[in-house]
C-alpha cells in the first residue's frame, strides 16, 4: 500500500513538472483564446501610458514649465553656492544638476515623440475619413448633375405653356386667314 502511495504521489509530481514544462495549456475549445501565461515583463495599458505621455508632453511645451524649472535651476543653484558644504548636496561644480536636467532630458525626448506619433495617428486617420467623404461628396454630386441633365433633355421635349398658347394663337391666325367658316353661318348659330 506504501509502495502504491509513493508511485502515485510520483506520477502526479511528474504530470505537473510535464504540465509546467508545456509552452502553453492545452486548448479545451478551440473558439476561446489561450490562457496568457504571465511574462517577465510588467504589463502596461498602452493607451494609459500614451494618454499620460501627452498630458506630460503637452506639460513640457507651456510657460509654466519654462517657469517652474528655471525656479528650481535657480533654487538649486542659489543653495548649492550659498549655504554651508556639509549642507550642499550638489559639492562638485553642478554635476548632480547637469545629470538631473540631462535625465529629465532623456525622458522629456521620447514621451515628446510618442506624443506625436499618436498625432500623427490620429490625423491619419481622420484625413483617411475626410478622404472618404470626399469622394462620397464627389460621386452625389455627379450623381445630381446626370439627374439634372436628363430633367433638362426630358424638359426640352415638353410642350409648354408658352409654346401650346403660341401654336394656337398661330392656328387661330391661320383659320382666319383662310375662313373656314363663312360669317353668316355665325350669325345664325347665335
Amino acid at each position: 500500500m506504501g509502495a502504491e502511495r509513493t508511485d502515485r504521489g510520483e506520477r502526479e509530481r511528474a504530470a505537473d513538472r510535464a504540465a509546467h514544462e508545456r509552452p502553453h495549456p492545452p486548448r479545451v475549445r478551440l473558439d476561446l483564446p489561450l490562457v496568457r501565461r504571465r511574462g517577465w515583463l510588467p504589463e502596461y495599458d498602452p493607451e494609459a501610458f500614451g494618454r499620460t505621455s501627452e498630458r506630460i508632453a503637452r506639460f513640457l511645451g507651456t510657460g509654466r514649465f519654462i517657469v517652474w524649472m528655471t525656479v528650481v535651476i535657480i533654487l538649486w543653484v542659489v543653495w548649492n553656492t550659498t549655504v554651508p558644504g556639509h549642507l550642499r548636496f550638489d559639492n562638485y561644480p553642478f554635476i548632480f544638476l547637469t545629470l538631473m536636467l540631462s535625465l529629465q532630458a532623456s525622458y522629456a525626448a521620447p514621451l515628446i515623440l510618442l506624443a506625436q506619433n499618436r498625432q500623427d495617428d490620429r490625423d491619419r486617420v481622420n484625413l483617411e475619413q475626410d478622404r472618404k467623404q470626399n469622394e462620397r461628396s464627389i460621386a452625389d454630386t455627379e450623381y445630381l448633375t446626370r439627374e439634372i441633365a436628363a430633367l433638362r433633355m426630358g424638359l426640352g421635349e415638353v410642350a409648354t405653356r408658352d409654346w401650346i398658347r403660341s401654336e394656337f394663337q398661330d392656328m387661330v391666325k391661320e383659320l382666319e386667314q383662310h375662313r373656314v367658316f363663312p360669317e353668316e353661318s355665325e350669325e345664325r348659330d347665335r
